[in-house]
Order: C-alpha cells, then sequence, then structure tokens
C-alpha cells in the first residue's frame, strides 16, 4: 500500500496536538524513498599532481620618457584602466613644435634649391653638349646638383627626426592594461629615460610554478595541466613552457603555464593551485551534482545503514568529463549519496521539525 509522506506527517503532527506530546521521528520514515542517489564506485582516471603556482602577467612594462621636458598632464592613476594608445602622459610640446616647423621649412628649402640645381644642371649639360662651355663648368654644376640632392636627404632627416619628438611629447599606452605604479606628478621635469608608469595586463596572464624531477618526465610527455580558481572551477593551460635545466639548489624544473586570454578572477601575485597528468590511477566518483558547496565547506549527504542522509565533509579531486568528480577522502567505495542535495536538506529540516 502507498502512503503519501506528506499526509503522514499531518496525521503524526493532528496526534502530537491532541495529545500534548512532542513526537520525534526519523526523517527515513519518509524522506529517503523520495530522494534520488548514486553508489561512490571507483574507476581508472588519469592520475595527477598538484603543486603551488604564483599568477605573473605576461605584460607588464614601465613607460620611460624619450624627450627632456615638463610634464603637463598625467590623465590616469594606479587602478585605473587604459586602452591600447591612450594617452596617459602629455609633456610641453611648444619648443618641440617650433623645431618640428623649423625642419619642416628647412626640408621645403632644400626641395627648392634641389629643383633649382636641376635646371641649372639640365641646361648646361645642353650647352656642354653643344661645346659652348667648358668641362670645368660641367663639373661644378653636377657638383651643385649633388650637394642639392644630398641637402634634401639631409633635410628629410632631421624632419624624421623632429617628428618623432614632437610625438615624444605624447605617452600612450602599449597595451590595454592596469596602472599599477604612477612614478610622476604634473609640473615635473622630465628626463630620457625616466621611468613614467607601470602597467600591466589582467587578460594575459600565466601562472609560474616549480615541478619535481620526479615528474618531469610526464609533464614534458603529456603536456596537461589545470589550474584551480579561487572562486571554484578549474582552467586548463594553453600552452605549457617547461624550462630546459634545474634549480642546483632545489632540483625542481620552472614551467610556465599560459592561461586563455581574458579575465579569470585571478591576480599577479596570488598562490593557485596547478593540477599536471602524470599517469593513470584508481579514483572514488561521485556525480558533481551530489557535491555541496556552503562556504569554506565541500560535503556531500550519504545515507547510513537506517536511510538517514547524513552530511558529510569530504576533499575533491579532478571533475572528470562525463559529469563526475573525484572523491580524494571522505567516501568510500559503494556508499550511498544523494544527487539532489537540496531536496535533503529540506526533508532533514522538515524532518526535525
Amino acid at each position: 500500500m502507498n502512503i503519501d509522506p506528506s499526509a503522514l506527517r499531518s496525521r503524526f503532527a493532528l496526534l502530537a496536538t491532541l495529545t500534548g506530546a512532542a513526537l520525534v521521528f526519523p526523517v527515513s520514515a519518509w524522506a529517503t524513498g523520495e530522494l534520488p542517489t548514486a553508489n561512490a564506485q571507483l574507476a581508472t582516471v588519469q592520475q595527477e599532481r598538484s603543486y603551488d603556482g604564483i599568477v605573473e602577467a605576461e605584460r607588464r612594462s614601465t613607460v620611460s620618457a624619450q624627450v627632456s621636458a615638463r610634464i603637463e598632464e598625467v590623465p590616469f592613476d594606479v587602478d585605473d584602466y587604459v586602452e591600447r594608445g591612450d594617452i596617459i602622459v602629455q609633456f610641453r610640446d611648444r619648443p618641440v613644435a617650433a623645431e618640428l616647423k623649423q625642419a619642416e621649412a628647412a626640408e621645403q628649402e632644400a626641395r627648392a634649391r634641389l629643383a633649382e640645381a636641376r635646371g641649372n644642371h639640365g641646361r648646361i649639360q645642353q650647352l656642354f653638349q653643344q661645346d659652348r662651355v667648358s668641362k670645368a663648368d660641367m663639373d661644378r654644376t653636377t657638383a651643385d646638383l649633388q650637394s642639392a640632392e644630398a641637402r634634401v636627404k639631409a633635410a628629410e632627416g632631421a624632419l624624421i627626426a623632429a617628428r618623432e619628438s614632437f610625438e615624444n611629447t605624447v605617452v600612450r599606452a602599449p597595451f590595454s592594461g592596469i596602472v599599477v605604479e604612477r612614478h610622476v606628478e604634473v609640473g615635473e621635469m622630465a628626463t630620457v629615460g625616466a621611468p613614467l608608469m607601470t602597467g600591466l595586463s589582467l587578460e594575459h596572464l600565466r601562472v609560474a610554478v616549480d615541478v619535481p624531477q620526479s615528474d618531469i618526465g610526464a609533464l614534458r610527455a603529456d603536456g596537461e595541466a589545470w589550474i584551480d580558481l579561487p572562486q571554484g572551477g578549474s582552467l586548463p593551460a594553453e600552452s605549457i613552457r617547461v624550462f630546459p635545466y634545474a634549480d642546483p639548489s632545489t632540483h625542481t624544473f620552472r614551467a610556465r603555464l599560459r592561461l586563455a586570454e581574458g579575465q579569470h578572477g585571478i591576480y599577479p601575485g596570488m598562490w593557485v593551485k596547478v593540477r599536471f597528468l602524470t599517469g593513470e590511477e584508481q579514483a572514488l566518483l561521485v556525480p558533481q551534482t551530489a557535491v555541496v558547496q556552503r562556504s569554506e565547506l565541500t560535503a556531500v549527504y550519504v545515507v547510513d545503514d537506517d536511510g538517514t542522509p547524513r552530511l558529510r565533509q569530504v576533499r575533491l579531486g579532478r571533475q572528470q568529463a562525463d559529469g563526475r568528480v573525484a572523491i580524494l577522502a571522505g567516501l568510500d567505495d559503494g556508499e550511498l549519496v544523494v544527487t539532489d542535495p537540496e531536496a535533503a536538506r529540506i526533508l532533514l529540516t522538515s524532518g526535525n521539525g
């Protein structure tokens, strides 16, 4: 005969009200038959090793002054986000602008002199072919033309340098990122080579980790790794670069793991867990849906021998491609876990009430 658990509970509650007695009844009387469950099972999975790594910025640079000039504007400060090409420092440009105009005028004058020299050279050359002028006159006109051509080249070079100096009065961000250090203030006199601002990109990160020599062979062969994120989940490394030598004091190899471009909730200087594949091993697996995450607690609901679900803390391993997750500690093979933790919590709360 099928009995509705909610109706059964209502009858118990009514009986308690009529008799004035406090009734305590086990959750298993109606709860466990309603909950979806699954057995923890041993299976062959890929073996992994876990190490501590430190997050680094792939793109970090300090821009320096290329001109000696007074600083007129610094639009950004520490923790500001800048796009690539944004002006981050503006120098006083009037003296350099004047030099640029002089260089432009000198270049125009040199071109005019060249045009004049070419005209004279053409006329003298015709007369020389007619034996109406001497060879000395022809040589002198040719030298004047060559000198005019050389002056144009010199003027063009000076103009390029003047334009470069003028462009250096505006310092632009070499890439998009965050300002982490500001070295100058408005009104200061900067000299060539003086640092102006330091920035890094939070969208181009890598993780540096030291791997023992016993595991470096497997890392070089398989080349697979994951980074555990602080907010949960993991991120596969896009590429792995292993240094070709070991540290003589620690006998470890430095490896750099490049992350996919984008924001991942981690920042340069943070410690993260890095996991490498090193072979195959037996692991205890449960469905990912059975795992409960409550603040710092990671647990599953395990059905006791009397049929009552109990919350038990566990330590997780890597999530598998089939939707199951490895349990490193806290469970035994064959134990029954609840795959709907929220339903178990509600039934436990109502059963104890």
